[in-house]
């Protein structure tokens, strides 16, 4: 009877064990949440840009790995630009709201962690490095950002999802311009 009871402790250990692991996402913000936000109500209806081209070449060499979709959706009023993305950390995706407004950041919003380690990128202290931030030099932002000490790979992922929100929305702006 004892050992029965044993196995049984153990099983209900290793079962939560189990969940714990399955658990790992930590949701901050669900990004039907973050557009609501971003757009002070209901966001406009989604858009698909599709990576062809030269444009794909520059999202593989600011991701410096080939994009695994063929296109993205955004959502877009007159002033901005929002883009839900994904980039791996170290092993898994971290999703972040980004949104553009005038070719400069506006805001980056960490909605997903699904990494072990490097969470402190979702704090307010970590993202306010992005705000105002526009293109820089080499596929790169226009400013540094401290990293995180055991955090490295995050913060990589965010600048540059960073850096990718703002090269869709540059080219984005650019097809809807009328021409001259």
């Amino acid at each position: 009877m004892r050992f029965k009871r044993g196995i049984a402790a153990l099983s209900a250990i290793a079962l939560a064990l189990v969940s714990l692991s399955a658990a790992a996402d930590n949701v901050y913000q669900s990004p039907d949440a973050y557009l609501q936000e971003a757009f002070s109500g209901p966001p406009p209806a989604p858009k698909v840009l599709w990576l062809r081209g030269e444009l794909r070449t520059q999202v593989d060499n600011i991701l410096n790995h080939p994009y695994r979709g063929m296109r993205i959706r955004y959502w877009q009023d007159a002033t901005r630009t929002v883009w839900i993305l994904d980039e791996i950390g170290k092993d898994k995706p971290i999703t972040t709201g980004i949104t553009v407004a005038d070719g400069k950041i506006a805001d980056v919003t960490v909605l997903v962690f699904r990494e072990s380690r490097g969470w402190e990128v979702r704090h307010d202290f970590f993202t306010r490095q992005f705000a105002e931030a526009m293109p820089g030099k080499h596929a790169g932002l226009d400013r540094h950002i401290d990293s995180i000490t055991g955090a490295t790979l995050s913060v990589r992922a965010l600048q540059k999802q960073a850096r990718l929100a703002l090269l869709l929305d540059e080219h984005v702006r650019s097809i809807q311009e009328p021409s001259s």
